[in-house]
């Protein structure tokens, strides 16, 4: 089992840059790095070693590479609870609480979901992503909760990215919005970028930023008297842009109970359930969570679907909608 990838050029990228197109195609490796894994002569192009990052693919090609594994600073193992929903030889599942960092980052070194892996694992896991993301094949938010898939070996991680690259992996989240989305059900189709006045939010751009598609459906519109009308909706992911769902949700003229980044602060209501305050400010980031993942297993030869249920302030709002509604 090696870590070579192989990719054949479509219309759609003909013309690009060999550097451009693998930044899109890899998910979790920069175009930096990229560039050095050319300059090391581990790309061909139709069989030839290629050491141009700028160089233009034609129609048809058939692009190489060989991930290596990244040179970084080395990851400090932390000892912190994991929640394991399925593992075997060559993969695990994590239901990701709340709060936790998927991998190392500006302000946090320590106490991610990778020094987490590092501790338990120790080497047992993937290095595609390099030494400071073992077995990290996708991320989800910080204050997002739900599954993650990881991979213990190279061959299953290189797999994985592939499903992700074309889509065939199913993403399903849930989470709770203030009002009501129009249409009911839906596709969301935008370019998504970084936002220029905050470079830490992303943001709907006509002209500029990577495709983005969200699929939702509405489950259920809460209305009663003493509560603001809310929507339970489920969003399915055929891309993975950073903050997309929230972004997207945004666009569409809502937010998500909790989300401060993307939607207003907690409104303030002139009369309200008296319980209802209380569990909307327990909400702990926002009301947002990854429940299904569905894909196709490396080894085992067979699609494989997994659920996990709520976090508890999320599953207590809903206990209350639910009473409220009846």
């Amino acid at each position: 089992m090696n870590n070579t990838m192989k990719f054949s050029i479509s219309e759609t990228n003909n013309g690009e840059r060999l550097d451009i197109f693998l930044s899109k195609k890899i998910k979790g490796l920069t175009r930096s790095f990229i560039k050095k894994i050319i300059n090391k002569k581990e790309v061909k192009i139709n069989n030839i070693i290629t050491r141009s990052p700028s160089k233009k693919l034609k129609l048809n090609d058939i692009v190489l590479i060989n991930v290596v594994e990244k040179t970084e600073n080395k990851l400090k193992p932390k000892k912190i609870k994991l929640e394991v929903s399925y593992e075997d030889e060559d993969l695990l599942i994590i239901n990701k609480q709340k709060g936790m960092v998927v991998h190392p980052g500006a302000g946090n070194y320590e106490n991610t979901l990778a020094n987490a892996l590092a501790y338990k694992y120790k080497d047992n896991l993937s290095n595609i992503n390099g030494k400071l993301r073992p077995g990290i094949v996708h991320r989800i938010d910080k204050e997002t909760s739900g599954l993650l898939v990881i991979a213990k070996n190279n061959f299953t991680h290189s797999q994985l990215s592939k499903q992700f690259i074309d889509h065939s992996i199913r993403r399903k989240y849930i989470c709770l919005i203030w009002g009501v989305i129009r249409p009911l059900n839906g596709r969301i189709q935008t370019l998504i970028s970084r936002n220029r006045k905050n470079r830490q939010l992303m943001t709907v751009s006509d002209i500029r930023g990577k495709k983005a598609t969200t699929n939702y459906r509405t489950i259920k519109v809460f209305t009663n008297k003493d509560i603001p009308k809310i929507s339970l909706i489920e969003c399915e992911l055929e891309t993975g842009r950073t903050h997309q769902i929230r972004v997207h949700l945004k666009y569409k003229g809502t937010s998500i109970l909790g989300d401060n980044q993307y939607g207003k602060k907690n409104p303030k209501f002139k009369k309200i359930n008296k319980d209802f305050l209380p569990i909307l400010e327990n909400i702990k980031g926002q009301a947002l969570h990854a429940q299904t993942l569905e894909f196709y297993h490396p080894t085992k030869k067979k699609r494989v679907a997994f659920k996990s249920e709520l976090p508890s302030d999320f599953k207590k709002m809903m206990d209350l909608l639910y009473k409220l509604a009846s």
